[in-house]
């Protein structure tokens, strides 16, 4: 499996007001990609779930989410942000 930080999850990162929260990312992000990588590891509290096909989500805290999208044996890690950042990023796609 590969994973690949979109220009978009790049500047989404950068734009988090806090280290605490890149911190947080950043660790969800080992966490998510540990998980893919054994299969029935998948913590209950990341809060994975399906979006808008193809993108899914996990949790990085309680306001913060992570998009991807997989591809065969590639995973695109897309966007962090809130819930509101989300909505308008699954509007546009």
């Amino acid at each position: 499996m590969q994973y690949e930080y979109k220009p978009s999850f790049i500047r989404s990162f950068k734009s988090l007001r806090s280290v605490d929260i890149e911190e947080d990312v950043k660790l969800a992000v080992k966490k998510f990609i540990f998980a893919m990588n054994h299969p029935g590891m998948i913590p209950h509290g990341m809060g994975l779930r399906k979006l808008k096909d193809p993108y899914y989500e996990f949790r990085s805290g309680l306001g913060i989410r992570v998009v991807f999208r997989r591809q065969a044996d590639l995973t695109e890690f897309v966007l962090v942000g809130n819930h509101d950042d989300i909505k308008r990023f699954l509007k546009v796609h």
